[in-house]
């Protein structure tokens, strides 16, 4: 089943101006529903302006977006439903935040849908737990919380609305490396129990190759490919043309996989040790 579809995607920014730009060209895409998908690309690639038109921030200038098999720009009347169905996680989200506790921030967008209190309240905690934050913090302020921590409950108001469709634009931004870690692991523990759809936009190789199961890259406001993270990061030379790398690893083995015998398609740190844990083990190099 599909969860975002694009055909002939194109947005035009300040159209018939002098100052007239093509964000996005002819971007065609079906991305299955419970993906896993890291979304690569320079600045200025058109990674914002395109994750913008899947829950109708940004209408296009040509060609249809797709949620499921709805085309979401048919009825305007229903435009409002899709972007429950899409959450969008800007970056810095915690900028965003406004309500008086924690709890009122989490059961924002869910009273907007016109849920019973029950469910709301049932949402909020579950979504709080979902990003590990504890019930002793639902009556804060979010503002006497620390950069992560608003980070998780801005993350927890969008889980909060259940959307079939996650998007998350650089959600670590300026966070250390242990919260970084933190939420994206607790990203990842969510995709596998809810099967929800995850788009994550990052400039980190190494993240995309430890969470996404698939990677699209956008060069020049155009789709350059859209593979398996494996088979995409096979094609360094690609990358780094467009002025990205990819992960580290990755380089290692693509240089040393032609002499050993090593497989040229590792994105990992745990992948490299088992290949070369196995490598061993049948004597190779001895």
């Amino acid at each position: 089943m599909t969860a975002i579809r694009t055909e002939h995607l194109t947005h035009v920014y300040s159209e018939g101006s002098p100052f007239q730009k093509t964000a996005v060209e002819d971007i065609s895409i079906d991305i299955p529903q419970g993906e896993y998908v890291g979304v690569i690309g320079h600045t200025g690639s058109g990674k914002s302006t395109l994750i913008q038109h899947f829950n109708g921030l940004l209408k296009p200038t040509s060609g249809q977006v797709f949620v499921g098999d709805q085309d979401i720009w048919a009825d305007k009347t229903k435009l409002r439903g899709f972007r429950f169905q899409v959450g969008l996680v800007f970056q810095y989200p915690e900028h965003q935040l406004f309500g008086e506790t924690v709890y009122k921030d989490i059961a924002f967008g869910p009273g907007n849908m016109g849920l019973e209190e029950g469910e709301i309240d049932a949402r909020v905690r579950q979504a709080a737990r979902f990003v590990g934050l504890k019930e002793e913090y639902l009556d804060k302020s979010p503002f006497e919380l620390s950069g992560g921590q608003k980070r998780r409950v801005a993350i927890a108001g969008v889980l909060a609305m259940e959307p079939s469709v996650l998007i998350l634009d650089e959600p670590t931004a300026g966070l250390d490396p242990r919260g970084r870690d933190r939420i994206l692991g607790e990203i990842k523990e969510y995709h596998q129990e809810r099967k929800t759809t995850i788009l994550l936009v990052s400039h980190s190789m190494e993240d995309i190759a430890r969470y996404a199961t698939k990677a699209m890259v956008l060069n020049k406001s155009r789709l350059h490919c859209y593979d398996t993270v494996e088979e995409v990061f096979g094609r360094a030379g690609e990358l780094a043309d467009m002025g990205l790398s990819v992960p580290q690893v990755s380089r290692v083995f693509l240089a040393l996989g032609p002499r050993y015998g090593l497989d040229p398609h590792v994105y990992t740190v745990e992948q490299a040790g088992k290949e070369i844990l196995d490598r061993l083990g049948k004597g190779v190099g001895a």
